[in-house]
Protein backbone atom coordinates (compact mmCIF):
# COMPACT_ATOMS: atom_id res chain seq x y z
CA UNK A 1 0.00 0.00 0.00
CA UNK A 2 1.67 3.41 -1.11
CA UNK A 3 2.03 6.29 1.70
CA UNK A 4 -0.10 8.69 0.95
CA UNK A 5 -0.61 10.65 4.82
CA UNK A 6 1.53 13.51 2.90
CA UNK A 7 -1.44 14.21 1.35
CA UNK A 8 -4.08 14.39 3.56
CA UNK A 9 -5.65 17.79 3.34
CA UNK A 10 -5.97 17.38 0.08
CA UNK A 11 -7.61 13.93 0.37
CA UNK A 12 -9.87 14.99 2.80
CA UNK A 13 -11.34 17.25 0.38
CA UNK A 14 -11.85 15.03 -1.71
CA UNK A 15 -14.06 12.74 0.55
CA UNK A 16 -16.07 15.75 2.40
CA UNK A 17 -17.60 16.25 -1.62
CA UNK A 18 -17.30 12.39 -2.46
CA UNK A 19 -21.05 11.70 -2.67
CA UNK A 20 -20.73 8.18 -2.57
CA UNK A 21 -18.69 7.79 0.58
CA UNK A 22 -20.65 10.36 2.27
CA UNK A 23 -23.53 8.26 2.38
CA UNK A 24 -21.40 5.00 3.03
CA UNK A 25 -19.80 6.89 6.15
CA UNK A 26 -23.72 8.02 6.96
CA UNK A 27 -24.26 3.98 7.35
CA UNK A 28 -21.05 4.27 9.67
CA UNK A 29 -22.75 6.65 12.21
CA UNK A 30 -25.81 5.40 12.73
CA UNK A 31 -24.72 1.64 13.02
CA UNK A 32 -21.58 0.84 15.41
CA UNK A 33 -21.93 3.49 17.66
CA UNK A 34 -25.23 2.50 18.47
CA UNK A 35 -25.10 -1.17 18.52
CA UNK A 36 -21.86 -0.85 20.83
CA UNK A 37 -23.76 1.16 23.33
CA UNK A 38 -26.72 -1.15 23.23
CA UNK A 39 -24.29 -3.74 24.12
CA UNK A 40 -22.57 -1.80 26.57
CA UNK A 41 -25.74 -1.11 28.29
CA UNK A 42 -26.41 -5.47 28.73
CA UNK A 43 -22.89 -5.69 30.74
CA UNK A 44 -22.55 -3.65 33.90
CA UNK A 45 -19.79 -4.74 34.68
CA UNK A 46 -18.22 -3.47 31.29
CA UNK A 47 -15.97 -0.43 32.73
CA UNK A 48 -14.69 -3.26 35.53
CA UNK A 49 -13.76 -5.38 32.53
CA UNK A 50 -11.79 -2.61 30.91
CA UNK A 51 -9.77 -1.50 33.78
CA UNK A 52 -9.03 -5.26 34.28
CA UNK A 53 -8.05 -5.55 30.24
CA UNK A 54 -5.65 -2.50 30.40
CA UNK A 55 -3.82 -3.42 33.82
CA UNK A 56 -3.35 -7.16 32.19
CA UNK A 57 -2.26 -5.47 28.57
CA UNK A 58 0.02 -3.81 30.63
CA UNK A 59 1.34 -6.89 32.81
CA UNK A 60 2.10 -8.12 29.45
CA UNK A 61 4.05 -5.66 27.81
CA UNK A 62 5.94 -5.07 30.85
CA UNK A 63 7.20 -9.57 30.43
CA UNK A 64 6.83 -9.32 26.51
CA UNK A 65 9.64 -11.33 26.20
CA UNK A 66 8.64 -13.93 28.56
CA UNK A 67 5.42 -14.82 27.20
CA UNK A 68 6.78 -14.78 23.75
CA UNK A 69 9.29 -17.08 24.52
CA UNK A 70 6.87 -19.36 26.29
CA UNK A 71 4.39 -18.79 22.92
CA UNK A 72 7.08 -20.06 20.58
CA UNK A 73 7.89 -23.04 22.99
CA UNK A 74 4.76 -23.94 22.84
CA UNK A 75 4.13 -23.75 19.63
CA UNK A 76 7.44 -25.73 19.02
CA UNK A 77 5.95 -28.35 21.21
CA UNK A 78 2.58 -28.82 19.09
CA UNK A 79 4.97 -29.50 15.93
CA UNK A 80 4.69 -25.69 14.85
CA UNK A 81 7.77 -22.97 13.41
CA UNK A 82 8.04 -19.93 14.71
CA UNK A 83 9.77 -16.88 12.83
CA UNK A 84 10.84 -13.85 14.10
CA UNK A 85 10.71 -11.11 11.89
CA UNK A 86 12.14 -7.22 12.87
CA UNK A 87 11.26 -5.60 9.54
CA UNK A 88 8.20 -5.86 7.02
CA UNK A 89 10.73 -7.04 4.39
CA UNK A 90 11.63 -9.65 6.85
CA UNK A 91 8.27 -10.62 7.20
CA UNK A 92 7.32 -11.03 3.56
CA UNK A 93 10.85 -13.30 2.79
CA UNK A 94 9.62 -15.51 5.41
CA UNK A 95 6.14 -16.01 4.20
CA UNK A 96 7.60 -16.55 0.38
CA UNK A 97 9.88 -18.87 1.66
CA UNK A 98 7.23 -20.99 3.49
CA UNK A 99 5.55 -20.92 0.09
CA UNK A 100 8.03 -22.03 -1.80
CA UNK A 101 9.20 -24.78 -0.12
CA UNK A 102 5.21 -26.25 -0.73
CA UNK A 103 5.72 -24.96 -4.32
CA UNK A 104 2.86 -22.99 -3.84
CA UNK A 105 0.27 -21.25 -6.79
CA UNK A 106 -2.41 -19.77 -4.81
CA UNK A 107 -2.45 -18.76 -1.41
CA UNK A 108 -6.08 -18.21 0.26
CA UNK A 109 -6.22 -15.28 2.90
CA UNK A 110 -8.09 -14.19 5.72
CA UNK A 111 -8.53 -10.69 7.04
CA UNK A 112 -5.04 -9.48 8.25
CA UNK A 113 -4.23 -6.08 8.85
CA UNK A 114 -0.58 -6.86 9.57
CA UNK A 115 -0.41 -8.29 6.10
CA UNK A 116 -1.65 -4.98 4.71
CA UNK A 117 1.05 -3.22 7.00
CA UNK A 118 4.01 -5.54 5.28
CA UNK A 119 2.29 -4.92 2.17
CA UNK A 120 2.42 -8.94 1.53
CA UNK A 121 -0.46 -9.23 -1.13
CA UNK A 122 1.96 -6.97 -4.03
CA UNK A 123 5.35 -8.94 -2.60
CA UNK A 124 3.44 -12.53 -3.35
CA UNK A 125 2.35 -11.60 -6.51
CA UNK A 126 5.63 -9.81 -7.59
CA UNK A 127 7.13 -13.51 -6.99
CA UNK A 128 4.33 -15.38 -9.15
CA UNK A 129 1.88 -16.22 -6.46
CA UNK A 130 -1.83 -15.67 -6.58
CA UNK A 131 -2.71 -14.35 -3.50
CA UNK A 132 -6.98 -14.53 -2.73
CA UNK A 133 -8.55 -12.40 -0.04
CA UNK A 134 -11.81 -14.82 1.17
CA UNK A 135 -13.52 -12.01 3.56
CA UNK A 136 -15.85 -10.90 1.52
CA UNK A 137 -15.57 -6.74 2.37
CA UNK A 138 -11.53 -7.81 1.57
CA UNK A 139 -12.54 -9.66 -1.40
CA UNK A 140 -14.27 -7.09 -2.98
CA UNK A 141 -11.52 -4.37 -2.43
CA UNK A 142 -9.08 -6.88 -4.21
CA UNK A 143 -11.20 -6.91 -6.98
CA UNK A 144 -11.71 -3.58 -7.36
CA UNK A 145 -7.44 -2.73 -6.65
CA UNK A 146 -8.64 -1.09 -3.42
CA UNK A 147 -7.33 -1.08 -0.19
CA UNK A 148 -9.33 -1.19 3.32
CA UNK A 149 -10.45 1.73 4.90
CA UNK A 150 -11.46 0.64 7.62
CA UNK A 151 -10.50 -2.31 10.51
CA UNK A 152 -13.25 -4.56 11.20
CA UNK A 153 -14.95 -3.28 8.31
CA UNK A 154 -12.84 -3.38 5.33
CA UNK A 155 -15.40 -2.06 2.54
CA UNK A 156 -17.78 0.58 4.70
CA UNK A 157 -16.99 3.35 2.06
CA UNK A 158 -18.56 1.49 -0.57
CA UNK A 159 -22.51 1.13 -1.22
CA UNK A 160 -24.27 -2.06 -2.67
CA UNK A 161 -24.29 -0.54 -6.08
CA UNK A 162 -20.55 -0.20 -6.41
CA UNK A 163 -20.56 -4.08 -5.23
CA UNK A 164 -22.86 -4.97 -7.80
CA UNK A 165 -20.49 -2.69 -10.08
CA UNK A 166 -17.60 -4.50 -9.67
CA UNK A 167 -18.92 -8.12 -9.58
CA UNK A 168 -20.75 -7.64 -12.90
CA UNK A 169 -17.73 -6.36 -14.14
CA UNK A 170 -15.04 -9.18 -12.97
CA UNK A 171 -17.84 -11.77 -12.58
CA UNK A 172 -19.80 -11.40 -15.98
CA UNK A 173 -22.92 -12.07 -14.16
CA UNK A 174 -26.13 -9.45 -14.25
CA UNK A 175 -26.30 -7.16 -11.96
CA UNK A 176 -28.24 -7.50 -8.94
CA UNK A 177 -29.04 -5.06 -5.90
CA UNK A 178 -30.23 -8.02 -3.40
CA UNK A 179 -27.07 -8.47 -1.12
CA UNK A 180 -28.27 -12.09 -0.70
CA UNK A 181 -27.48 -12.65 -4.42
CA UNK A 182 -23.97 -10.90 -4.11
CA UNK A 183 -23.05 -12.96 -1.43
CA UNK A 184 -24.05 -16.19 -2.68
CA UNK A 185 -22.23 -15.22 -5.84
CA UNK A 186 -19.03 -14.16 -3.97
CA UNK A 187 -19.08 -17.95 -1.93
CA UNK A 188 -19.56 -19.69 -5.46
CA UNK A 189 -16.42 -18.06 -6.76
CA UNK A 190 -14.46 -18.50 -3.69
CA UNK A 191 -15.30 -22.31 -3.08
CA UNK A 192 -12.81 -23.18 -6.14
CA UNK A 193 -9.89 -20.91 -4.42
CA UNK A 194 -10.44 -22.17 -1.39
CA UNK A 195 -10.18 -26.26 -2.57
CA UNK A 196 -7.28 -25.68 -4.50
CA UNK A 197 -5.27 -22.90 -1.92
CA UNK A 198 -1.58 -24.54 -1.57
CA UNK A 199 -1.55 -22.25 1.58
CA UNK A 200 -3.76 -20.63 3.75
CA UNK A 201 -2.44 -17.27 5.21
CA UNK A 202 -4.52 -15.90 8.51
CA UNK A 203 -4.06 -13.29 10.72
CA UNK A 204 -4.26 -13.61 14.71
CA UNK A 205 -6.15 -11.83 17.50
CA UNK A 206 -4.40 -13.36 20.03
CA UNK A 207 -1.91 -15.90 20.60
CA UNK A 208 -2.32 -17.86 24.00
CA UNK A 209 1.63 -18.34 25.51
CA UNK A 210 0.23 -21.30 27.57
CA UNK A 211 -1.27 -23.42 24.76
CA UNK A 212 1.12 -22.30 21.60
CA UNK A 213 -2.08 -21.53 20.34
CA UNK A 214 -3.73 -18.55 17.66
CA UNK A 215 -7.21 -17.21 17.69
CA UNK A 216 -9.11 -15.37 15.01
CA UNK A 217 -12.19 -13.65 15.43
CA UNK A 218 -14.62 -13.61 12.19
CA UNK A 219 -17.88 -13.55 11.47
CA UNK A 220 -18.25 -15.25 8.30
CA UNK A 221 -16.01 -18.66 8.60
CA UNK A 222 -13.72 -17.70 5.68
CA UNK A 223 -11.19 -18.28 8.24
CA UNK A 224 -11.62 -21.63 9.18
CA UNK A 225 -11.90 -22.18 5.35
CA UNK A 226 -8.33 -20.51 4.83
CA UNK A 227 -6.95 -22.13 7.68
CA UNK A 228 -7.83 -25.85 7.18
CA UNK A 229 -8.37 -26.73 3.83
CA UNK A 230 -4.92 -26.04 2.87
CA UNK A 231 -1.56 -28.74 3.30
CA UNK A 232 0.43 -25.30 5.09
CA UNK A 233 -1.34 -22.64 7.36
CA UNK A 234 0.75 -19.60 7.84
CA UNK A 235 0.04 -16.80 11.31
CA UNK A 236 1.16 -13.60 10.53
CA UNK A 237 1.05 -11.49 13.28
CA UNK A 238 2.17 -8.99 15.78
CA UNK A 239 3.93 -9.72 18.73
CA UNK A 240 1.89 -7.37 21.35
CA UNK A 241 -1.12 -10.18 20.28
CA UNK A 242 0.42 -12.64 22.98
CA UNK A 243 -2.00 -13.18 26.09
CA UNK A 244 -0.87 -15.35 28.72
CA UNK A 245 -3.74 -17.94 29.41
CA UNK A 246 -6.89 -19.50 27.31
CA UNK A 247 -8.37 -17.48 30.59
CA UNK A 248 -6.66 -14.35 29.78
CA UNK A 249 -8.19 -14.58 25.72
CA UNK A 250 -11.46 -14.82 27.26
CA UNK A 251 -11.54 -11.61 29.03
CA UNK A 252 -10.25 -9.25 26.09
CA UNK A 253 -13.23 -11.48 23.92
CA UNK A 254 -15.23 -10.30 26.32
CA UNK A 255 -15.29 -6.81 25.38
CA UNK A 256 -14.22 -7.06 21.63
CA UNK A 257 -17.12 -7.83 20.21
CA UNK A 258 -18.96 -5.22 22.19
CA UNK A 259 -16.49 -2.68 21.23
CA UNK A 260 -16.22 -3.45 17.09
CA UNK A 261 -19.81 -4.82 16.28
CA UNK A 262 -22.17 -4.53 19.30
CA UNK A 263 -21.88 -8.45 19.64
CA UNK A 264 -22.48 -9.94 22.12
CA UNK A 265 -19.93 -12.31 20.67
CA UNK A 266 -18.27 -12.86 17.56
CA UNK A 267 -19.66 -15.90 15.37
CA UNK A 268 -16.34 -17.50 15.44
CA UNK A 269 -13.88 -17.85 17.80
CA UNK A 270 -11.19 -20.26 16.23
CA UNK A 271 -8.28 -21.43 17.83
CA UNK A 272 -5.30 -23.71 16.15
CA UNK A 273 -2.90 -25.38 18.09
CA UNK A 274 0.04 -26.54 15.62
CA UNK A 275 -0.49 -29.16 12.68
CA UNK A 276 -2.86 -31.86 12.17
CA UNK A 277 -2.43 -34.63 14.22
CA UNK A 278 -3.24 -37.98 13.17
CA UNK A 279 -6.12 -38.63 14.85
CA UNK A 280 -7.67 -35.43 13.45
CA UNK A 281 -10.25 -35.52 10.42
CA UNK A 282 -8.66 -32.54 8.81
CA UNK A 283 -6.66 -29.26 9.17
CA UNK A 284 -3.48 -27.92 8.19
CA UNK A 285 0.05 -30.50 7.88
CA UNK A 286 2.09 -27.74 8.50
CA UNK A 287 1.86 -24.52 10.66
CA UNK A 288 3.52 -21.86 11.01
CA UNK A 289 3.74 -18.63 12.61
CA UNK A 290 5.42 -15.33 11.76
CA UNK A 291 5.67 -12.77 14.46
CA UNK A 292 6.59 -9.16 13.37
CA UNK A 293 8.15 -6.52 15.18
CA UNK A 294 8.08 -3.71 12.72
CA UNK A 295 8.44 -0.83 15.21
CA UNK A 296 6.49 -1.96 18.29
CA UNK A 297 9.72 -2.77 20.15
CA UNK A 298 10.94 0.20 20.06
CA UNK A 299 7.40 1.75 21.47
CA UNK A 300 7.80 -1.12 25.18
CA UNK A 301 9.18 1.22 27.91
CA UNK A 302 8.69 4.28 26.00
CA UNK A 303 6.23 7.42 25.74
CA UNK A 304 3.74 5.06 22.94
CA UNK A 305 3.75 2.10 25.00
CA UNK A 306 0.25 2.45 25.74
CA UNK A 307 -0.55 1.70 22.22
CA UNK A 308 0.47 -1.41 22.38
CA UNK A 309 -2.54 -2.21 24.30
CA UNK A 310 -4.91 -1.94 21.14
CA UNK A 311 -6.78 -4.98 20.63
CA UNK A 312 -8.01 -3.71 17.25
CA UNK A 313 -11.90 -3.31 17.84
CA UNK A 314 -12.10 0.20 15.90
CA UNK A 315 -14.35 1.74 18.23
CA UNK A 316 -12.33 5.13 18.49
CA UNK A 317 -12.70 5.64 14.87
CA UNK A 318 -16.37 4.31 14.77
CA UNK A 319 -16.43 7.36 17.40
CA UNK A 320 -14.44 10.12 15.63
CA UNK A 321 -15.67 12.64 14.14
CA UNK A 322 -12.50 13.76 11.64
CA UNK A 323 -12.76 9.43 10.95
CA UNK A 324 -17.05 9.39 10.12
CA UNK A 325 -16.53 13.06 8.11
CA UNK A 326 -13.46 12.12 5.47
CA UNK A 327 -13.20 8.03 5.95
CA UNK A 328 -10.37 6.13 6.30
CA UNK A 329 -8.24 6.58 2.70
CA UNK A 330 -8.06 10.08 3.92
CA UNK A 331 -5.60 8.89 6.32
CA UNK A 332 -3.17 7.48 3.86
CA UNK A 333 -2.16 4.11 5.01
CA UNK A 334 -2.98 1.22 6.64
CA UNK A 335 -4.34 2.17 9.99
CA UNK A 336 -6.85 4.93 10.32
CA UNK A 337 -8.85 7.10 12.57
CA UNK A 338 -6.79 8.40 16.10
CA UNK A 339 -5.48 4.72 16.88
CA UNK A 340 -4.05 5.09 12.96
CA UNK A 341 -2.82 8.54 14.13
CA UNK A 342 -0.32 7.01 16.83
CA UNK A 343 0.41 3.89 14.99
CA UNK A 344 0.74 5.36 11.53
CA UNK A 345 3.74 8.18 12.29
CA UNK A 346 5.51 5.44 14.77
CA UNK A 347 5.93 3.07 11.30
CA UNK A 348 6.53 5.33 8.63
CA UNK A 349 8.07 8.58 10.27
CA UNK A 350 6.45 11.59 11.52
CA UNK A 351 8.24 13.38 8.70
CA UNK A 352 5.34 11.57 6.42
CA UNK A 353 3.21 11.33 9.18
CA UNK A 354 2.71 14.76 10.81
CA UNK A 355 -0.70 15.49 9.57
CA UNK A 356 -2.66 12.98 11.08
CA UNK A 357 -2.34 13.58 14.67
CA UNK A 358 -2.94 17.00 13.97
CA UNK A 359 -6.44 15.90 12.32
CA UNK A 360 -8.24 15.60 15.68
CA UNK A 361 -10.65 17.76 17.72
CA UNK A 362 -9.37 16.17 20.72
CA UNK A 363 -13.00 15.67 21.69
CA UNK A 364 -11.50 12.75 23.92
CA UNK A 365 -14.21 10.19 22.33
CA UNK A 366 -12.01 7.91 21.40
CA UNK A 367 -10.28 7.39 24.74
CA UNK A 368 -13.35 7.19 26.27
CA UNK A 369 -14.86 4.31 24.48
CA UNK A 370 -11.43 2.66 24.27
CA UNK A 371 -12.11 -1.09 25.75
CA UNK A 372 -8.19 -1.13 26.69
CA UNK A 373 -7.94 2.64 28.29
CA UNK A 374 -5.77 3.92 25.64
CA UNK A 375 -5.28 7.69 25.92
CA UNK A 376 -5.06 8.18 22.77
CA UNK A 377 -5.34 12.34 22.53
CA UNK A 378 -2.38 12.17 24.86
CA UNK A 379 -0.42 9.76 22.36
CA UNK A 380 -1.86 12.73 19.81
CA UNK A 381 -0.24 15.37 21.66
CA UNK A 382 2.99 13.19 22.20
CA UNK A 383 3.65 13.23 18.26
CA UNK A 384 2.60 16.94 18.18
CA UNK A 385 5.26 18.29 19.56
CA UNK A 386 7.51 15.54 18.73
CA UNK A 387 6.86 17.46 15.56
CA UNK A 388 7.25 20.42 16.44
CA UNK A 389 10.82 19.31 18.06
CA UNK A 390 12.14 18.56 14.65
CA UNK A 391 11.22 21.81 13.08
CA UNK A 392 8.11 19.92 10.84
CA UNK A 393 5.46 22.23 11.24
CA UNK A 394 4.56 24.64 8.68
CA UNK A 395 6.26 28.38 9.02
CA UNK A 396 2.73 29.79 9.17
CA UNK A 397 2.08 27.24 11.92
CA UNK A 398 4.97 27.81 14.04
CA UNK A 399 4.82 31.49 13.85
CA UNK A 400 1.13 31.25 15.33
CA UNK A 401 1.98 29.10 17.93
CA UNK A 402 5.76 31.76 18.67
CA UNK A 403 3.23 34.55 18.49
CA UNK A 404 0.57 32.73 21.20
CA UNK A 405 3.56 31.73 23.52
CA UNK A 406 5.10 35.83 23.42
CA UNK A 407 1.52 37.24 24.36
CA UNK A 408 0.89 34.13 26.86
CA UNK A 409 4.60 34.89 28.47
CA UNK A 410 3.13 38.52 29.48
CA UNK A 411 -0.19 38.48 30.94
CA UNK A 412 -0.91 41.86 30.90
CA UNK A 413 -0.92 42.45 26.84
CA UNK A 414 -2.63 39.33 26.69
CA UNK A 415 -5.05 40.21 28.81
CA UNK A 416 -5.86 43.61 26.74
CA UNK A 417 -6.00 42.15 23.33
CA UNK A 418 -7.94 38.83 24.84
CA UNK A 419 -10.20 42.12 25.74
CA UNK A 420 -10.14 43.23 22.24
CA UNK A 421 -10.59 40.68 20.36
CA UNK A 422 -13.31 39.42 22.56
CA UNK A 423 -14.82 43.02 21.59
CA UNK A 424 -14.37 42.51 18.36
CA UNK A 425 -15.64 39.61 17.86
CA UNK A 426 -18.98 40.09 19.48
CA UNK A 427 -19.22 42.68 16.64
CA UNK A 428 -18.96 40.27 13.73
CA UNK A 429 -21.40 38.17 15.18
CA UNK A 430 -23.60 41.18 16.50
CA UNK A 431 -26.62 39.93 13.95
CA UNK A 432 -27.53 36.60 15.26
CA UNK A 433 -24.72 35.98 17.86
CA UNK A 434 -22.48 33.80 15.27
CA UNK A 435 -19.86 34.68 13.11
CA UNK A 436 -20.09 33.00 9.75
CA UNK A 437 -16.76 34.25 8.59
CA UNK A 438 -14.13 34.66 10.92
CA UNK A 439 -10.36 36.36 9.85
CA UNK A 440 -7.37 33.76 9.88
CA UNK A 441 -9.82 30.57 11.09
CA UNK A 442 -11.42 30.27 7.76
CA UNK A 443 -10.79 26.78 7.93
CA UNK A 444 -13.33 26.87 10.99
CA UNK A 445 -16.07 29.01 9.84
CA UNK A 446 -15.72 27.35 6.06
CA UNK A 447 -18.30 24.87 7.38
CA UNK A 448 -20.10 25.81 10.68
CA UNK A 449 -20.60 29.02 12.46
CA UNK A 450 -18.59 30.13 15.30
CA UNK A 451 -20.55 31.40 18.03
CA UNK A 452 -19.80 34.83 19.26
CA UNK A 453 -18.17 35.17 22.81
CA UNK A 454 -19.73 36.12 26.12
CA UNK A 455 -19.70 40.03 27.14
CA UNK A 456 -17.42 39.04 29.46
CA UNK A 457 -13.79 37.12 29.53
CA UNK A 458 -13.45 34.77 31.72
CA UNK A 459 -10.59 36.80 33.83
CA UNK A 460 -13.29 39.75 34.26
CA UNK A 461 -15.67 37.04 34.94
CA UNK A 462 -13.09 35.59 37.69
CA UNK A 463 -12.15 39.10 39.20
CA UNK A 464 -15.85 39.53 39.87
CA UNK A 465 -16.01 36.36 41.65
CA UNK A 466 -13.24 37.16 43.85
CA UNK A 467 -14.09 40.19 44.39
CA UNK A 468 -17.55 39.53 45.79
CA UNK A 469 -15.80 36.49 47.81
CA UNK A 470 -13.10 39.09 49.58
CA UNK A 471 -16.52 41.34 50.40
CA UNK A 472 -18.08 38.40 51.45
Amino acid sequence: MQINSPHFKESAKIALHDVGLQKALGNLKAGFPTKRAAAVARLPEFDQLRDEAAALKNHIIENLDIYLEEFEANVLKNGGHVHWCRTADDACKTVLDICKEVDAKTVTKGKSMVTEEINLNDFLEKNGIEPVETDLGEYILQLRGDHPSHIIAPAIHLNLEDVSDIFHEKHKRPKSDDPAVLMQEAREMLRKKFVAADVGITGANFCVAETGSTLIVTNEGNGDLTQTLPKTHIVVTSIEKVVPTLEDMTLFLRLLARSATGQEFSVYNTLSTGPKRAEDQDGPENFHVVLVDNGRSDMVGGELQDMLRCIRCSACMNHCPVYGAVGGHSYGWVYPGPMGSVLTPQMIGIEQAGLLPNASTFCGKCESVCPVRIPLPKLMRHWRENEFSKHLNPKAVRWGLGSWAFFAKRPRLYRWLSRAANKSMRLLGRQNGKISKLPMASGWTQFRDMPAPANRTFMDLYKTQKASEKSS
